[in-house]
């Protein structure tokens, strides 16, 4: 499934479901579902002919509709160590001295979802895989930080987590610095609970950044094999966003 040309989908498949998409993160494949039927018809017309000479798979039911979702691995693949996020000398010094920050742990997971899709061109967040992703969020298998500032949600980041790899969908922030705020947070608790690697799934300069590198897919897909259970719960508790603008000795 996965020996196809490194910048395009390595499967059609419009099953969008808990258990569907839960076994394609395990296998180090997200989807990215058409906003429209115009993109739905775009898929077809571009990739139709990968599809027929076997280079990309067809799945699925021949009354749905696979062109709907488009399934992506990335080759290379960009991925971060949970050591690796770090904080801009000037963020880190805005955090110290006058941001009252705190982050917390699947406090509005939903919402969170939301406010990634909010603006979004295209808006590849449909509410069919919305929905999945809320129903993995309450079996615990999809989780999301927020960053607060005076009760008010101003950044956030929410992915899915493989045992020791938490795959991350997509970030949002109100405040400048607040996504970077997220994944930190997110690379600290993974990092206590034995997490080893944040995958970013689509390389950009924000995710190179915050410590990105690229790695070999099969190398990724490697990792994800030799994962841990899925079963590694991270700190819930709210915490104040001072703690990750310290020296890491000071923690």
């Amino acid at each position: 499934m996965l020996e196809t040309a490194p910048d395009g989908p390595v499967a059609f498949c419009a099953d969008l479901s808990p258990a569907g998409l839960l076994a394609a993160y395990r296998a180090g494949v997200y989807p990215f579902p058409a906003s429209d039927e115009y993109t739905r018809a775009l898929n077809e017309v571009v990739f139709a002919d990968q599809v027929q000479e076997g280079h990309i798979r067809l799945v699925g039911e021949e009354s749905a509709d696979p062109y709907a979702v488009s399934w992506w691995s990335p080759d290379p693949r960009p991925v971060l160590s949970v050591s690796g996020p770090h904080l801009s000398r000037s963020l880190a010094r805005r955090l110290r001295n006058r941001l009252p920050w705190s982050t917390s742990l699947d406090r509005r997971f939903e919402r969170v979802v939301r406010e990634c899709r909010a603006g979004r061109t295209p808006p590849w967040l449909t509410e069919e895989l919305i929905a999945s992703l809320v129903r993995l969020h309450d079996l615990g298998h999809a989780h999301s930080v927020e960053v607060w500032e005076d009760g008010n949600l101003v950044g956030g980041v929410f992915g899915v987590q493989v045992g020791s790899v938490f795959s991350m969908d997509s970030m949002f922030f109100h405040r400048p610095g607040a996504s970077k705020v997220a994944v930190t947070d997110l690379a600290a608790r993974f990092a206590q609970a034995g997490g080893v690697l944040l995958d970013a799934q689509r390389d950009s300069p924000h995710v190179r950044s915050l410590g990105g590198i690229l790695v070999p897919r099969e190398q990724y897909v490697r990792h994800l094999r030799r994962a841990a259970p899925d079963s590694l719960p991270m700190p819930t508790a709210t915490l104040p966003v001072r703690r990750l603008a310290q020296p890491s000795g000071s923690r």
